[in-house]
């Protein structure tokens, strides 16, 4: 991987992880289109630790908080006494379903999920649902009001983006906004829910890739992490401004031509599904040589 490749994935990935348009399938399109080989899931997972350092220091204050009252409850016996301390306990009990989910279909999430099928189908069906969603939620709950069966509800909703294309902030921000949350709260406790996600995710797979063979340089996981810090950052502030004052509407419309596009151009040939991606559940049959040529040699 080049140092330019990794400007632009980092870039990629920090602009589309907290946007609902999900910076999987842009990590896996990019390449395509530019010719490149696929980073993989796990050079996606690493350069996601970038825009985890993003949200630690964007919303440093509101994550203080949180720890603080968390503890405080438990030393009180009290856990769920404060808003505060209830926020804290669904943002872990919201990040179980993802952690179980993702170490039991680990395989499948790094090679055939990574299909550009898959992807463009996700991208689709999640716009689809998110509209509905749109239409029908009552944008008036906020975060104080937030209940036991609202965190385990989103953490679920978060469990779908395994599957790539679905966009992790997307799948959050469509179940809290399912529950009636404002569209700057859902936005909010998405990226909250994130941290723990993306934190263990990327240093799960950080182990596997320095432990590869054939891997990214040094550098260049440096520099797309940076890159990728710096472009959430941005993400963050734009997507919490824009949607104090206007819908995800853009960001349906976005989703369902990319998608529209991926399987135009797939049909036509010009991206390929699986190209770059080795499924490591299927081990390589030895080449066959014919009989005749094996006597002749």
């Amino acid at each position: 991987m080049s140092l330019f490749q990794a400007i632009v994935l980092g870039l990629v990935q920090g602009l589309t992880e907290f946007l609902p348009i999900s910076s999987t399938a842009h990590l896996r399109i990019v390449p395509e289109l530019f010719g490149w080989a696929d980073p993989g899931a796990a050079y996606s997972a690493v350069i996601q630790l970038g825009t985890v350092a993003a949200v630690l220091i964007y919303f440093r204050k509101d994550l203080i908080t949180l720890a603080r009252a968390f503890f405080q409850g438990l030393a009180r016996r009290q856990p769920m006494a404060t808003t505060d301390s209830r926020l804290a306990w669904f943002v872990l009990v919201g990040t179980l379903p993802i952690g179980v989910c993702g170490l039991l279909f680990k395989k499948s999430i790094e090679t055939s999920l990574r299909s550009l099928y898959v992807i463009s189908a996700s991208l689709i069906l999640l716009a689809l649902i998110l509209f509905i969603v749109e239409r029908l939620a009552s944008h008036q709950r906020t975060l104080e009001q937030m209940t036991w069966r609202d965190g385990i509800i989103v953490g679920l909703w978060q469990a779908l983006a395994l599957i790539p294309g679905s966009s992790r902030s997307g799948t959050t921000i469509t179940g809290a906004l399912s529950l009636g949350l404002r569209r700057e709260d859902a936005a909010r406790y998405s990226f909250l829910l994130s941290v723990p996600a993306t934190t263990l995710a990327g240093l799960f797979e950080l182990k596997h890739l320095l432990e590869a063979t054939e891997r990214p340089s040094m550098l260049a996981l440096v520099v797309g992490t940076l890159v990728a810090f710096g472009s959430g950052w941005a993400a963050i502030a734009w997507l919490l401004s824009y949607l104090r004052r206007r819908s995800t509407l853009v960001f349906i419309v976005y989703r369902v031509l990319l998608g529209c596009l991926l399987l135009v151009l797939l049909q036509r040939g010009v991206l390929h599904p699986q190209s770059g991606l080795e499924n490591t559940d299927t081990p390589k049959k030895p080449l066959k040589v014919p009989v005749e040529k094996q006597l002749t040699e």
